[in-house]
């Protein structure tokens, strides 16, 4: 009867111990304050619209002084537009894996580990990237002013 009552003591302990480590894990990523979690959401909202071809929203959302790189190259905000209204570059769809966002003052460094589907030159491929984003806080709105992609060399891990 000891036996049993003190196996039956340690299986609770343990499972209530087991519980209680399973709620102290979560992602580090997820805990934003609420002006990075607005950074995040237009991140977001800006895949979004990028995959809908919406250049009159991203122009709205782009600085003027843009500049967007890429594996075969860089430019600046109307080349950008024009490449994504002419279906050159189709970001059909970006699984972001893992978001980090710092503000500073008024700019705030954004970075997306995504894979990436899109159609380039009629051909569609998978990439997996880590995307840097820079925001900048102009007259209460938050402009694009860099969007950086640099290829990853493994696949991310889902």
């Amino acid at each position: 009867m000891k036996a049993s009552t003190l196996g039956l003591v340690f299986l609770l302990t343990t499972v209530q111990w087991s519980i209680a480590q399973q709620a102290d894990v979560r992602p580090a990523a997820t805990h934003f304050t609420k002006a990075e979690q607005e950074i995040v959401d237009l991140s977001r909202d800006k895949w979004i619209w990028m995959s809908e071809r919406k250049v009159d929203t991203l122009a709205a959302l782009f600085h003027e002084k843009a500049v967007f790189v890429h594996m075969g190259g860089s430019w600046g905000k109307e080349q950008e537009l024009n490449v994504i209204k002419s279906g050159g570059i189709w970001y059909k769809k970006a699984d972001i894996l893992e978001v980090s966002v710092n503000i500073v003052d008024n700019t705030a460094i954004l970075l997306n580990r995504i894979t990436l589907l899109a159609v380039v030159a009629g051909n569609e491929v998978t990439n997996p990237f880590q995307v840097t984003e820079v925001y900048v806080k102009q007259n209460g709105n938050w402009k694009l002013c860099s969007l950086s992609f640099t290829r990853l060399l493994t696949p991310p891990d889902r």
